[in-house]
């Protein structure tokens, strides 16, 4: 990715949005300056954290310490210094229509989806005003209210839905200011945990779109405010408005464009989510049969998803996953990758298959 392309990446992104949006009593103990924290669900299996120390790098690392944590089950992040969330959470957008838009053809079962990612350990759920429009906002208060303690829900605004697909930025502060009243009323949340701008305006200066988050931040209606769809450069200068704790930006196995941006996260110690986790619904996804994880998937008894999921769990200790579904099942295997621990040796052959 060049760094260099302030105004493009965004609107890159945009341009594939419409194309890729569809597929603890908890026992304390210090060890190396970290606490690793058991879960009550041990069926989730044990911890990816040591993968992740090596592959972060000391310096790195040593900084993060503050921020992750682990268990046997999988780690945590304080998102924002005061936030502890399981690094594997839940992306809600599928949770509606066609093409992004309305209710699900299931209400009831969508609800269910809700209720079962929080039995399984979610307790980061990523939505956003656009999708729906409105409609998941509103699926997940009728589903979660009153909210279980400790549940952050991360919302963004900044994106307007002409039709079913369609995506078009609109970040002027006045609507900004607009949207974060309207997702309070819908979440029925009196402050919103992490409000993130959904993308950069290109008619719109950042620092501008940002200053209205900094207003409702200091009202009391935002607690975090993070980015999306940004560059290192954007992040530069939306922190000169106010502080930034997260960055979601489109990463994967297959597409790792952001990973400057992942890096400078590592620095700065913010929480990256990346969405399409797995690659969207594109040739590029790892969801499909015939795609070139198939055979190391396999060898793990596992399915691509999985083999993806574990692959950005141990990737950084800053990746927070949020993979979206409307099924039971695929939620439950989702959320079964945080048990498959990868090797340095399978590192090697997940490499090799995707260059070859």
């Amino acid at each position: 990715m060049s760094v260099n392309n302030g105004a493009a990446r965004p609107q890159k992104t945009i341009a594939m949005l419409g194309k890729h949006w569809s597929r603890q009593s908890l026992n304390t103990a210090k060890l190396g300056g970290i606490v690793h924290l058991m879960t009550r669900r041990n069926f989730l299996g044990t911890a990816i954290a040591g993968g992740a120390t090596v592959l972060a790098g000391g310096t790195v690392f040593q900084k993060l310490a503050l921020a992750v944590t682990t268990s046997p089950s999988q780690s945590t992040f304080q998102l924002g210094g005061d936030l502890s969330v399981n690094r594997l959470g839940f992306g809600a957008m599928r949770l509606t229509g066609g093409g992004i838009w309305g209710w699900p053809p299931d209400r009831e079962n969508a609800k269910k989806v809700l209720h079962r990612a929080l039995d399984l350990g979610v307790n980061l759920i990523d939505t956003a005003d656009a999708y729906g429009p409105e409609t998941d906002e509103l699926l997940i208060a009728e589903a979660l209210y009153p909210y279980p303690k400790g549940l952050v829900i991360a919302t963004k605004g900044g994106l307007t839905r002409p039709g079913p697909g369609s995506w078009v930025p609109d970040c002027r502060p006045e609507r900004l200011s607009q949207c974060v009243d309207k997702s309070l009323k819908r979440l029925k949340l009196e402050r919103i945990d992490v409000y993130q701008l959904h993308t950069v305006d290109k008619k719109v200066p950042i620092e501008e779109s940002v200053g209205a988050l900094k207003k409702a931040q200091d009202a009391g209606k935002i607690r975090h405010v993070g980015l999306s769809n940004v560059t290192t450069q954007e992040i530069e200068r939306a922190k000169k408005v106010m502080p930034i704790v997260s960055i979601q930006n489109r990463y994967n196995l297959t597409d790792r464009e952001s990973e400057d941006v992942l890096s400078y996260c590592e620095k700065e110690k913010m929480g990256f989510l990346p969405w399409a986790p797995v690659g969207g619904s594109g040739r590029g996804s790892l969801t499909k049969s015939g795609n070139p994880l198939e055979e190391e998937a396999k060898r793990h008894n596992v399915s691509a998803v999985q083999l993806a999921l574990a692959w950005l769990l141990q990737k950084s200790p800053v990746m927070l996953p949020i993979p979206g579904t409307s099924s039971l099942t695929h939620l439950e295997e989702n959320m079964a990758a945080a048990k498959l621990q990868l090797t340095p040796d399978d590192w090697k052959r997940i490499d090799g298959a995707l260059k070859g």
